[in-house]
């Protein structure tokens, strides 16, 4: 799966709020509830899953990129949101540097193979240095998700 297939501009947040980590995942996981992505009864369940997730080690992996995700059988596709943070987000990197960019994604349960292919095409893709620099620059969600959908079909 690409980031182009699993995100709409409704599933991108280009101001986001928060300033640590954990404040990202709410806000993100609000975003999918907003973008009928995830039902708003299963918000807690979800969030609770994919911090769990992150308690056992940071998905801040450097260059300003934060990837939390997580498996749940709330859903039945993969689904995500993205959210930039001009003042960046404290997200314990392992570069201990702030977080701008935040892709959040859920795979339904089981689906291993899946899961693993897919933070792997999202994190080759945020590692383009111009491809940040291009999200980080965009005006607005419908741009920021059309240089995704760009830059994921390569």
């Amino acid at each position: 799966m690409d980031l182009g297939d699993i995100l709409s501009p409704e599933q991108i947040s280009p101001e986001m709020k928060a300033s640590n980590r954990w404040e990202a995942i709410d806000e993100l996981i609000e975003q999918l509830v907003l973008s009928s992505k995830i039902k708003a009864e299963h918000r807690e369940a979800i969030t609770a899953v994919v911090k769990k997730r992150e308690t056992s080690m940071s998905t801040g992996i450097g260059f300003g990129i934060g990837i939390p995700h997580a498996s749940t059988d709330l859903i039945g596709e993969v689904v995500g949101a993205l959210g930039r943070s001009k003042k960046g987000v404290n997200f314990d990197s392992l570069d201990n540097q702030p977080v701008s960019l935040v892709v959040l994604f859920l795979v339904p349960q089981g689906q291993f193979q899946k899961h693993l292919h897919t933070l792997a095409k999202i994190a080759k893709l945020l590692h383009k240095k111009e491809f940040r620099q291009e999200l980080e620059g965009s005006l607005d969600a419908q741009s920021m998700y059309g240089i995704i959908k760009r830059e994921s079909g390569k």
